[in-house]
Formats: C-alpha cells, sequence, structure tokens
C-alpha cells in the first residue's frame, strides 16, 4: 500500500477512488468505536510526522471513530534534565527518578508535550482536552518494586524513586468526554496514595487504559515496521500473531529488545477485553490511516 500513500504525487484519480473505496468497510465497521493510541517515537520529534498523526486522529475522529491518545516523552525528557545539568542513572532500562527529576518530568509531558499535542490537534479543528493520569484518578500507582542481586549473591531491594506501578484505572473522566465528542489526550503521570506522583511507562498505561475502556483497538506507534521474524531482514514482517503463539515466540528468541515489553503489554491488553492491539511504524506517514483502513495494514497486529 506504500505506492497510494503520496496522494498528491503521480497517483491517477482512479487510484485515489479505489483508496477511498477500500477505506470504506473499515469506516462502516469502525464506527462508534474507541481505539486507543500510544504516541511515541520519532513521530514525536519529527514536525511533519507529527503532523500527519494529528490529521490521522482527526480523521478517525471524523468518520465515528472515538480516539483516545496517551503519549510517552522520554526524549523530551531527556534533553531538559541535561539541559538542567542532571545526570540520569538507569536500572534494566528504568530511569532512577528522584524528587527533582519527577517534577521535570512531570513539567515536560504535562506541561510541554500534551499541550502541543492538543493545541496541534484543536489547530486543525478537533476538540482534544489534555489530561494528566493525576486527574480525577484516572491512574494510581505504587512505587514500582524492584530487587537485584548484590555483590554476596543475595537478593535486595532497589529503590527507584518515583517510578511507579499502575495499581488502579478509573476511566469515567475520559469515557464523559468520549460521549461529549472530545479527543482526550493523557500524559503517563499517575496519582500516588499520598500527595506523590509517579512516572509510569506509557505503553503500559495505554494498555490499561484500554482495557478499562473495553476498546476495539490499541495502537503502539514504534520506531520499528512491527514484530519481525528475523530482525535482521527487513522483509519478515510478521503481519498477524495469535496471543496463544507469544509464549514460543519467547522461547525461540523471535521476540528481543525492547520488542519484548511492547507484546506483554498487547497480550495483558487482550486479556483485558481489548479486541487487537496493533504494533505499527510510527515514522511511516499516515500509518495510522494505512494500519486501519487498509486490507493488509502495515505493521503487526495481535488478537
Amino acid at each position: 500500500m506504500e505506492e497510494k500513500t503520496n496522494i498528491r504525487g503521480s497517483i491517477s484519480n482512479l487510484d485515489k477512488a479505489d483508496i477511498l473505496i477500500e477505506a470504506l468497510p473499515y469506516i462502516q465497521k469502525f464506527a462508534g468505536t474507541t481505539v486507543v493510541i500510544k504516541y511515541g517515537g520519532h513521530a514525536m520529534i519529527d514536525r511533519q510526522l507529527k503532523e500527519k498523526v494529528m490529521l490521522d486522529i482527526l480523521l478517525l475522529h471524523s468518520v465515528g471513530i472515538r480516539p483516545v491518545i496517551i503519549h510517552g516523552g522520554g526524549p523530551e525528557i531527556n534533553t531538559m534534565l541535561k539541559r538542567v545539568g542532571k545526570e540520569s542513572t538507569f536500572i534494566q532500562g528504568l530511569r532512577v527518578t528522584d524528587k527533582e527529576t519527577m517534577e521535570i518530568a512531570a513539567m515536560v509531558l504535562v506541561g510541554k508535550l500534551n499541550k502541543e499535542i492538543v493545541s496541534m490537534l484543536n489547530a486543525y479543528g478537533g476538540k482534544a482536552v489534555g489530561l494528566s493520569g493525576q486527574d480525577a484518578q484516572l491512574l494510581q500507582a505504587d512505587k514500582k518494586p524492584m530487587k537485584m542481586e548484590n555483590e554476596d549473591g543475595l537478593m535486595e531491594d532497589i529503590d527507584l524513586g518515583y517510578v511507579g506501578q499502575i495499581t488502579k484505572v478509573s476511566p469515567g473522566i475520559i469515557t464523559s468526554l468520549l460521549e461529549q465528542g472530545y479527543i482526550p489526550v493523557i500524559s503517563p503521570i499517575a496519582g500516588g496514595k499520598s500527595s506523590d506522583n509517579y512516572n509510569v511507562n506509557a505503553d503500559t498505561a495505554a494498555g490499561m487504559i484500554a482495557g478499562a475502556l473495553d476498546a476495539d483497538k490499541l495502537l503502539l506507534l514504534t520506531d520499528v515496521k512491527g514484530v519481525m521474524e528475523d530482525v535482521q531482514n527487513p522483509e519478515s514482517l510478521i503481519s498477524v500473531i495469535d496471543r496463544n503463539r507469544v509464549p514460543s515466540m519467547l522461547s525461540e528468541g523471535v521476540l528481543q529488545g525492547g520488542m519484548i515489553p511492547k507484546v506483554e503489554c498487547a497480550v495483558n491488553a487482550l486479556q483485558q477485553g481489548v479486541g487487537s492491539v496493533h504494533i505499527i511504524d510510527g515514522r511511516q506517514p499516515h500509518a495510522i490511516l494505512l494500519e486501519i483502513f487498509t486490507d493488509g495494514g502495515i505493521g503487526t497486529m495481535i488478537r
């Protein structure tokens, strides 16, 4: 389908009509459903890609689909921490988050990125509303536990600071906004039992929110094409995966690195009632539309 994505290029009028006709049954099928989109990766950095993602979301909304966006922001947080001269320590891929780092993360996620996304959607004629997981107790979390083996071979607790593990999702505020025709845009900051806030994994937050909403689809925008049979072979994309195949894919080493938590997130979302999960390449212009409204899609669907 990549040849048909450049609508203003050499594509013929007949081909344009074919594209619309191909999309029609999917528009009819998914009208009225909820689609949760985890927005992150390169598509958040490149200005032209950002615009295309926003337009995709608005098109979904205009044909009766109810999009909900959860965004990440790791690179922006890294940039801000470097700007203020604060070094980051990572343990098993998780940033140790002290009080100052948490405040900076919240400032970037809630005060900057969330508002930018909302502003772009609204500038294109949308009705977007920015939220964080703190609002209306949308996301609640406890400190994420971690144990590591010390030099004596004993397991000891590791304090990650304000890194959270989501314990509860209360989607009422999202449901209310969707019923009024708004597009919720959510930052992955969760409230704690006291007045503490926690930085939570955006993929996990998206999966749990999708489950709480009984969403038809969860889309995870990444910087890879999807799940590959062989990561060295760009032509080995797996288009559809049955969730029951995931354990064998893990044991066989098909799933590696950063793809493992994404697929685990997908399986958890499916177990909570989400219809299907799609891992797609956010670097592909109009990736959302190509995945939902074309016969072949462009990424990996897990069901």
